[in-house]
């Protein structure tokens, strides 16, 4: 039937469409290990945030059989009704035992931790300074919260800074290691301003927990942050997240989060999985080992190379294409030499910085690597000749630069 929402959303999807930022559903028929399975081809994943290699590991598959058979597939309530267990609470304790925090919050999802937290503690009396880059999920919890939100240039302490000493600002806002770029927040400085300011800090350790060392352990308790979200999705390679903070924010939330409380609390079997995700995180530390010398070989062979990817020391590596039909024609090519790399294109992140993401986990070896960055360069070069050929076509026709263009002689 045809109708006024009929026509909106169409017009929506094609102009997604024409313009190359169309997004679909992609459907995977198997995954061993750090290869998948699309449409009958295997193919390498590089587009996997399972960084330490744990999401098919017998021992979370155990941890999730043992807690079906004694609290069933589903929690069967909110957290605030009957859905909160002792799976629950065992995951909470020793997610504090490891952070230095007092009191923690189980959440379905980094989304809905980062949203809920952020429409929950803050109100239009408010200002909060975030870095540029802060996640979607705290963005729209801010926007709904409708506080006034000061974004500083990306990782600059100065600009932070300044933003500190213009009003009375209620917290700030940024995160360990950023999704899309994969660079890392200046965390200790950020704690140091914080401090100087008495502004409560709000981490978003999401890419950072169970990768970097700097949020567990003495380290966290040395960086004074408030309130640390944990997503289980990334680095433990389960479901959920957690809001690690005070007693005091734990019992506010509890009562003031609508993402908590009128949402079904996240299985049993998952909170279970997501403890014995966390132990494995630090107990085998040759995991952390093997995803960092990837990281390095990864990058020393970008660098032989001549692949000019951006500056980071973490899982997430990016090679920025900067127009979206480029990207996407890239990451088709890597898929035709079977090596599975997302394609990132706006609005996720910023128009004009689109890229390929790939990600380096533990379980890839040395010849997988190989493989990525010899197609990575074939078909990069292949893209700026015929993008160089393309251009010297137009010219020829008379179609050059536009005057005033930012190229024009």
């Amino acid at each position: 039937m045809y109708s006024k929402l009929s026509a909106k959303l169409t017009a929506s999807l094609d102009q997604r469409k024409q313009a190359n930022l169309l997004r679909e559903r992609q459907l995977v028929d198997a995954v061993y290990g750090s290869h998948i399975h699309i449409d009958g081809k295997e193919y390498i994943n590089f587009s996997s945030n399972d960084y330490l290699g744990l999401r098919q590991t017998s021992e979370l598959i155990k941890a999730q059989q043992q807690a079906a058979k004694k609290y069933g597939v589903g929690s069967g309530s909110s957290p605030l009704v009957t859905g909160y267990s002792q799976a629950h609470q065992d995951l909470e304790q020793y997610l504090c035992e490891l952070t230095g925090h007092h009191a923690a919050m189980v959440f379905t999802s980094g989304f809905s931790a980062n949203h809920g937290l952020m429409s929950a503690l803050f109100d239009k009396s408010d200002v909060v300074v975030a870095d540029k880059l802060i996640h979607a999920s705290m963005i729209d919890g801010l926007r709904h919260s409708v506080a006034k939100l000061k974004r500083f240039k990306h990782n600059s302490v100065t600009d932070a800074e300044r933003l500190l000493a213009s009003s009375e600002v209620t917290a700030l806002v940024t995160e360990s290691v950023f999704s899309m770029d994969g660079d890392c927040a200046p965390l200790q400085a950020l704690s140091d301003l914080c401090q100087k300011y008495n502004v409560p800090l709000i981490v978003d350790d999401a890419h950072g927990f169970g990768v970097l060392g700097q949020t567990i352990g003495c380290a966290a308790k040395k960086l004074n942050i408030d309130i640390q979200i944990v997503t289980f999705g990334k680095a433990l390679g389960c479901q959920g997240a957690a809001i690690l903070g005070s007693r005091q924010l734990i019992d506010y939330l509890s009562n003031h989060c609508r993402d908590y409380i009128y949402s079904t609390a996240l299985p049993p079997t998952s909170a279970a999985v997501a403890l014995k995700a966390v132990q494995l995180a630090v107990t085998e530390s040759q995991r952390q080992t093997a995803l960092f010398e990837n990281i390095e070989y990864f990058r020393q062979r970008a660098g032989q190379l001549e692949l000019p990817i951006l500056d980071s020391s973490t899982p997430i590596q990016g090679i920025k294409i900067g127009e979206p039909e480029q990207t996407l024609q890239l990451a088709n090519l890597m898929k035709q030499d079977g090596l599975w790399v997302g394609a990132i294109r706006s609005p996720t992140v910023p128009v004009g910085t689109d890229r390929l993401r790939v990600t380096i986990t533990a379980q890839h070896s040395r010849s997988d690597i190989d493989t990525c960055i010899e197609a990575l360069s074939k078909n990069h070069k292949q893209l700026t000749q015929a993008a160089i050929h393309h251009g010297e076509q137009m010219l020829a026709k008379g179609n050059g630069l536009a005057e005033g263009s930012d190229y024009a002689s």
